[in-house]
């Protein structure tokens, strides 16, 4: 799968984890350390969300971690207010 690079998508990944964090902190499904490692955050984060039908999932064959990055970066693009500044 190409995956089509979305404007600002390092730092909405940034805010996808960060706010994952609080979902997956406010589902009480566990804790995120400050020593975990940013793959394993996305992959529980991404798993979270399509466990809970909020995203739908990758193919079976496109999911590995950078398709998931790329997956939750447009997740947070689309719930973030209009007027945020990374979607400038």
């Amino acid at each position: 799968m190409a995956v089509k690079k979305i404007k600002n998508e390092p730092e909405l990944l940034k805010e996808a984890i960060r706010v994952g964090a609080r979902y997956f902190e406010a589902r009480k499904v566990g804790k995120f350390e400050a020593t975990d490692h940013v793959d394993t955050k996305v992959r529980a984060i991404y798993l979270l969300l399509v466990r809970d039908k909020v995203i739908q999932p990758l193919a079976s064959n496109d999911e590995n971690i950078r398709n998931m990055r790329h997956k939750i970066a447009i997740w947070i693009s689309k719930n973030l207010p209009a007027d945020h500044h990374l979607l400038q």
